[in-house]
């Protein structure tokens, strides 16, 4: 009677053993065993953590082992099990790895595949055709698409947090409850005193520093320090938490009417206005996307302002960008234009009101729209058309890790009605709904590429920007990313023709299209892929979105946003609408209350941190794929990043204000916080 060991691990996270019994048959080319109850007498199967072995009989010789039944059965009360894989030693000698990576919680069964990605046209046999078509028939009804908001990218059709499927919630809810991390944030930070203490403004500038913490050797140290000085406020359009909006500019806006006169004393090259925009000397940051948008009211006697300003910025002989004039809204015959020459005050405030415009920028577009939620969408239509066996499926699938999971838990408590977003933010109460819907118009897909995103608004030229370091780590990440993923789908997609009659990825790709961004006709999102070359594309775009660029957008928010008059998340005045008024007193009035800095706090603090468990770029300890080709791949991706990394540590070395939030050794493989 043939006898074939099988070898089963369980997961390492919490809670991934079971008591409760487990089950397994075989499935063969040439027959398939019964049903056989695993199980070790005085021994504690399936502990977390554990590999454990077993002798399975079958009447006759199986054949190829094409499939492996799992199944989980009650022993006392439900008991969860986390099963990371299945190997089969057959009786040849044979192994065979069937990796699983999944849930089985009630009583529930899994039958798995072989490690060996297969496109759908290359699966030969009814069995294993069949297995395929339903497990997409049962994701489908799992993963189904739901509009959050109007005019949003679908998200998943889940209220809480522990409605997801299993497979996809976090391994322990404590490490993502928003409210638990904000309350230890604030007791961290020691600002529990002020919490409720809502319209109570601030003495002076020195007063903040009563709710800073200082970090030695840390980038919001020098921020405090240096952040009222042109020079920072421009670089920070460059390597601070939303290097996003800065681009040349060629011709001045229509409603922004600067004269050469007015900032004459500011071209340090003798040149006029209209020749540094020839020599491609002027930049310009418009935040027209924040003009009209309805401002946050987070108690009956507090009205809070947003503004849309528009800033011009000049690269001076030194290379540093900064600052020669700002209008603080869209329309000049309301918004007098501030320059350096004014008065202190005026010009402080009128860069206070740039940096809380850039703030919500970030916070909506850049950061919750342009990563959290565009990575989710391509989540969701991944797990509807890709089965497990699919070389795209266990391509992507460590890098939307947990995602489906914050979205959900950030609907829940974040970005609510009422939730902690609305607590401190000029966008709150509605405001931030309002902002992701209007930036969704402009939203293309072509701007989630990288290298595009870059040439489109000018700053491509290391010669022109020689200490944009955010262009520079980004462009060699996506070149590693990019690379890494030509050598995988290489081995699949031999040609042009194999990816056409791939029914399964052009299913996902319009799935993206038809339903994750609606078929807005101005996203311009592909509806179908010919070329193996633009496949590459959109799956680097999903992997460089969820990794480098949220890393970019996420990890620096203490480092830039913690002192609060750098990056105001509200303001408690109407921006000034004539010259002479600023003072502190005006400043003060017009920035964050105690009870407001303190939330904002707690939030930039909070959702800087890295997760305990934490999955770096290129770490893939769960082995989807089982090929050499593709572990080769792998190692030479890993590589790549290592260089990377040593790169941008020598760089960093003698640098005041060092950039690192593209560093591979810093960027987690997904969207996970």
């Amino acid at each position: 009677m043939p006898s074939y060991i099988v070898t089963i691990a369980t997961g390492n996270q919490w809670f991934a053993g079971t008591d409760d019994y487990i089950y397994i048959t075989l499935v063969g080319t040439e027959g398939c065993s019964e049903k056989t109850l695993l199980d070790k007498p005085l021994y504690n199967d399936f502990e977390r953590g554990a590999v454990d072995s077993y002798d399975v009989s079958a009447g006759e010789d199986l054949g190829d082992i094409v499939l492996v039944k799992v199944e989980k059965k009650k022993y006392w009360m439900h008991d969860d099990w986390y099963c990371r894989y299945v190997t089969i030693k057959t009786p040849s000698g044979d192994y065979a790895e069937f990796p699983c990576f999944r849930w089985l919680v009630n009583d529930k069964e899994v039958v798995l595949r072989d490690g060996q990605a297969f496109l759908p046209q290359d699966d030969k046999t009814s069995l294993v055709r069949q297995h395929r078509q339903k497990e997409l028939d049962m994701r489908r009804k799992t993963f189904r698409w739901k509009e959050w908001q109007p005019g949003f990218p679908m998200s998943i059709d889940a209220n809480r947090h522990k409605d997801l499927p299993r497979d996809i919630q976090f391994d322990s809810e404590k490490g993502v409850d928003f409210i638990l991390n904000y309350s230890k944030a604030i007791e961290n930070l020691c600002v529990n005193q002020f919490m409720h203490m809502f319209q109570s403004s601030w003495s002076d500038f020195a007063d903040f520093e009563r709710i800073f913490v200082r970090i030695k050797n840390t980038i919001s140290e020098y921020v405090m320090q240096h952040w009222k000085e042109d020079f920072m406020f421009g670089y920070q359009f460059l390597n601070g938490c939303n290097p996003v909006v800065i681009q040349k500019c060629t011709k001045l806006p229509d409603n922004f009417p600067v004269t050469d006169e007015m900032v004459s004393v500011s071209l340090e090259r003798g040149l006029t206005l209209e020749q540094e925009l020839e020599k491609g000397n002027i930049y310009i940051a418009d935040y027209k996307v924040l003009d009209g948008i309805k401002a946050n009211r987070t108690d009956p006697c507090t009205l809070q302002y947003l503004a849309a300003p528009i800033c011009l910025l000049y690269k001076n002989t030194q290379n540093k960008i900064m600052p020669i004039a700002i209008q603080l809204g869209q329309t000049p015959d309301e918004n007098p234009i501030f320059f350096p020459t004014d008065d202190h005050y005026d010009w402080l405030l009128a860069k206070i009101w740039v940096r809380s415009a850039d703030f919500q920028h970030h916070q909506n577009i850049t950061h919750l729209l342009r990563t959290h939620l565009i990575t989710e969408m391509f989540a969701i239509a991944m797990y509807r058309n890709l089965p497990a066996v699919h070389p795209v499926f266990k391509l992507l699938v460590p890098h939307i890790r947990f995602t489906i999971a914050i979205n959900t838990k950030a609907r829940e408590q974040l970005i609510c009605e009422c939730g902690i977003f609305d607590k401190a933010n000029a966008t709150g109460g509605g405001g931030h709904v309002q902002l992701v819907q209007k930036a969704m118009k402009s939203l293309t897909f072509r701007s989630l590429c990288f290298p595009d995103m870059i040439k489109t608004r000018g700053v491509d030229s290391k010669e022109e920007l020689p200490t944009y370091f955010y262009r520079d780590d980004g462009y060699k990440l996506w070149e590693a990313t990019k690379s890494f993923v030509s050598d995988v789908v290489s081995l699949y997609y031999t040609s042009d023709e194999k990816l056409q009659g791939d029914e399964e990825i052009q299913a996902f790709i319009k799935d993206v299209c038809s339903f994750g961004v609606q078929d807005f006709d101005h996203c311009e999102f592909p509806k179908s892929l010919k070329l193996r070359e633009d496949l590459i594309e959109y799956l680097t775009v999903i992997i460089f979105t969820a990794s480098s660029q949220h890393a970019a957008v996420n990890f620096g928010q203490y480092d830039w946003c913690s002192w609060i008059p750098n990056a105001p998340s509200t303001m408690r005045r109407p921006p000034p609408q004539q010259k002479g008024l600023a003072n502190v007193d005006l400043i003060m009035e017009s920035l964050p209350d105690r009870g407001r800095s303190s939330w904002h706090l707690g939030a930039v603090w909070a959702l800087s941190q890295y997760q305990d468990s934490e999955l770096f770029l290129g770490m893939y300890p769960d082995e989807h794929f089982t090929e050499k080709p593709v572990k080769a791949a792998m190692d030479k991706f890993r590589k790549q990043l290592a260089e990377i990394t040593s790169s941008i540590k020598r760089r960093n070395e003698e640098k005041k204000l060092p950039y690192y939030y593209m560093s591979p050794d810093k960027i987690p493989n997904s969207v996970a916080v």
